[in-house]
């Protein structure tokens, strides 16, 4: 367990907030956010030269990706204002330089709305599509879903881009809210993701976050709690290849009694230089008595050069609650896996695609989202193409 020294302060009105080296006091304002250099605790995993200036001062005015919206009934997506309330509604404060410039650069500002009560069976389908890596653009969403409302949203991102984007979702008292956000862009691709998230009363939060394209794809993901009974489940899925860096950092902050969260995030690595990061904080506060949280990364290594970081933290103010931990392990393929479906007549190629499928398998299940199950199992398969099917 890493313990990390931090006090707390006031935000917005009696909103505490946490000050450590892990979790920077925020600002909206550019200049107060320092140039990284990659010394810094939050960057030292991130390839900050291939960033394409995202994080000093590349203008983050390009026109580069294009928007489209396959939306059930009960849905809504409107352009709004810059200073419409809506935004920064969830409690949203940028806590780096990057999620910074998106608040005070992005040029279009998007609302969806759940309407309250609404029980939308279908997914939302929410494409975002890179058309030129040559440009940096900057996107800024804000999710609301109403009280006792129920929905699923999918974000996909494709394409060629450089993208800094941040997201906003606030979950009403008593939703059920799934997001899944796919990034799949083409091989020359960046994107810097921040998306920040309020559980309100009894609701339940589900975020399924895939990543399989790009060049430099790093997501930031931070969840507080409105109330009391909230519950938040936070699952991963990526696959890195070759020279391909991909980054995860997660902060559940437990600021409410009897809340709940749930963390498992499932890698795969393959190539000469692929890299994988995943930072998974938790904050149990000192108002936090009663609360359950477990974290979980497991990375599968299945070439030589490959990478993978794995840093859960666990900061507990508080004794009196249900439960907590945390697990992180990387590995390469499991010998007596192997050693067994090959005792059984398994080419080792065949038996090597299967120990991986069934690594992922059952992260997919959960997801529960069966117009995306099939699409995501044909990813794995093309991605075990790549190196694994074929042996060492």
């Amino acid at each position: 367990m890493d313990n990390v020294n931090h006090s707390l302060e006031l935000r917005r009105g009696n909103e505490p907030r946490v000050d450590s080296h892990l979790h920077p006091e925020g600002s909206f304002r550019v200049e107060d956010h320092m140039v990284p250099t990659g010394r810094e605790e939050i960057w030292r995993f991130t390839p900050l030269r291939r960033l394409r200036g995202l994080h000093t001062d590349t203008p983050l005015d390009g026109d580069g990706m294009g928007a489209e919206a396959d939306l059930p009934q009960g849905i809504a997506v409107q352009v709004i204002a810059a200073d419409d309330p809506r935004r920064g509604s969830s409690g949203f404060v940028p806590a780096d330089r990057i999620a910074a410039r998106v608040w005070a650069e992005a040029r279009t500002v998007w609302a969806i709305d759940v309407a309250a009560e609404a029980v939308v069976e279908k997914p939302a389908y929410i494409t975002l599509t890179g058309t030129d890596a040559g440009v940096a653009s900057a996107n800024h969403a804000i999710l609301t879903v109403g009280p006792h409302a129920k929905a699923t949203i999918v974000f996909r991102y494709e394409g060629s881009a450089t993208l800094a984007d941040n997201v906003e979702i606030v979950v009403g008292d008593g939703a059920q809210l799934t997001v899944v956000s796919i990034d799949d862009w083409t091989d020359d691709a960046v994107h810097v993701g921040h998306r920040h998230v309020r559980v309100g009363r009894d609701a339940t939060f589900k975020h399924v976050d895939i990543t399989f394209g790009g060049d430099v794809v790093r997501n930031d993901t931070t969840v507080e709690y409105a109330s009391p009974g909230g519950r938040a489940e936070l699952l991963g899925l990526y696959f890195a290849d070759e020279d391909q860096h991909i980054e995860h950092r997660l902060f559940v902050d437990h600021t409410a009694p009897k809340t709940k969260s749930h963390v498992v995030y499932k890698g795969a690595l393959q190539g000469q230089g692929a890299h994988t990061v995943w930072i998974g904080n938790v904050l149990i506060r000192t108002v936090a008595e009663g609360i359950e949280t477990y974290e979980e990364n497991r990375n599968l290594v299945l070439s030589d050069g490959c990478r993978a970081d794995s840093v859960p933290n666990l900061e507990i103010e508080t004794g009196e609650i249900e439960g907590a931990g945390h697990a992180s392990a990387t590995a390469r393929f499991d010998d007596e896996q192997l050693f067994y479906l090959r005792s059984r007549g398994v080419s080792e190629s065949e038996a090597r695609r299967l120990v991986v499928h069934g690594f992922f398998i059952e992260l997919i299940r959960q997801i529960d989202v069966p117009q995306l199950e099939e699409r995501l199992k044909a990813t794995v398969e093309a991605e075990l193409d790549k190196n694994v099917s074929r042996g060492p």
